[in-house]
C-alpha cells in the first residue's frame, strides 16, 4: 500500500515539475520574442546639425521621442561646413540641418539629398557681442577697445561668412583683420567672448540670448539706415533628408515634427523665427 502511494506521488511530482519547466521555457521565449520585436521596431536617426541649434534641438528631442517611441535621435553637432564635408566623405547621417543654404546647396549639387524633403525651417540674426560691461558699445568701438575679435571661419562656418559680409559692408574688415581670431563653430566664438579671451565677437542672436555673460552691442542690418548689401543673404536654416538614409519615412516624421506647434514654441523661446 505504502509502495503504491509512493509511486503515485512520484508520478504526480514529475508532471508538475515538467509543467513548471515548460512554463518557464515559454516565459523565457516570450521575453526573448518581445525583446526582439522591440529591437526591430526601434531605430536611430543620426542628425548632423549646426552647433547653433544645439540647445533648441536637445530640448525638442524628448518631445519627439515621446510622440514617436519607435525612433531614437542621435545628434552630430558642428559647423555647417564641417558637417557638409563629413557627409561628402561618407559619414553616417540621415538628416542634415544647416545654418546656411550654401552648404545644403553644395550637397544638392552632388545629389546627396532628397530634394523633395528640403525646406527652410528657421531664420536667425547676426549679433555683435562683448563681455558684460566692456568698453565696446558700437561697431566703431571695435577699433579702439577690442584687441581680439572672435569670428567663425569665413568659409566653413555660416556665422563667420555672415560676419565677413557685414564687416566688409561696414568698411571694418581692413581695419580689424589683424585682430580676428577664428573658430570652427559659433559656440567657440561665444565661449571666447564669455571668457574674456576676445573683447568682441560675431554670433547668432540665439546664441547671445543663451548667455548671461555677454551683451548684444549691435545687430547688423537691423536698422533701415544700414541696408544689407546685395550679396547678403538672410540667415535661413534649411533641412533635408540624405539620399543614403535607410529610414526615409522616420526622417520625414522628424522634419514634420520640427514644423509642428510643439517645436515652434521651443524655437521661438530661444530666439529663432520659425518659417
Amino acid at each position: 500500500m505504502a509502495r503504491s502511494a509512493a509511486v503515485a506521488l512520484t508520478l504526480l511530482v514529475v508532471p508538475v515539475a515538467a509543467l513548471s519547466s515548460g512554463l518557464m521555457a515559454i516565459s523565457g521565449m516570450s521575453r526573448t520574442s518581445n525583446t526582439q520585436r522591440q529591437g526591430q521596431q526601434t531605430l536611430t536617426l543620426t542628425i548632423s546639425a549646426a552647433a547653433s541649434l544645439q540647445n533648441a534641438l536637445s530640448e525638442i528631442q524628448p518631445l519627439f521621442e515621446a510622440a514617436h517611441p519607435d525612433v531614437k535621435i542621435f545628434y552630430n553637432w558642428g559647423g555647417s561646413g564641417t558637417l557638409q564635408r563629413q557627409i561628402e566623405q561618407g559619414a553616417p547621417a540621415d538628416i542634415f540641418f544647416s545654418a546656411s543654404p550654401l552648404q545644403m546647396d553644395s550637397l544638392a549639387q552632388k545629389h546627396l539629398i532628397l530634394l523633395s524633403s528640403q525646406r527652410v525651417i528657421l531664420s536667425n540674426q547676426l549679433a555683435l557681442i562683448t563681455p558684460r560691461d566692456s568698453g565696446v558699445s558700437s561697431f566703431d568701438d571695435l577699433l579702439i577697445n577690442a584687441d581680439k575679435i572672435a569670428v567663425g571661419d569665413f568659409v566653413s562656418v555660416p556665422a563667420g561668412h555672415y560676419a565677413n559680409v557685414a564687416m566688409r559692408h561696414l568698411k571694418l574688415l581692413p581695419r580689424v583683420r589683424s585682430r580676428l581670431i577664428f573658430f570652427n563653430n559659433v559656440r567657440g566664438v561665444l565661449s571666447a567672448v564669455e571668457s574674456g579671451h576676445a573683447q568682441a565677437g560675431f554670433v547668432y542672436l540665439t546664441d547671445a540670448q543663451l548667455s548671461e555673460k555677454v551683451d548684444v552691442v549691435a545687430i547688423p542690418f537691423e536698422s533701415a539706415a544700414i541696408a544689407p548689401p546685395q550679396t547678403y543673404t538672410p540667415i535661413h536654416y534649411p533641412i533635408a533628408i540624405l539620399k543614403r538614409t535607410p529610414h526615409p519615412e522616420a526622417a520625414q516624421r522628424y522634419i514634420d515634427f520640427l514644423n509642428g506647434p510643439e517645436a515652434a514654441q521651443v524655437f521661438q523661446r530661444v530666439g529663432f523665427e520659425p518659417k
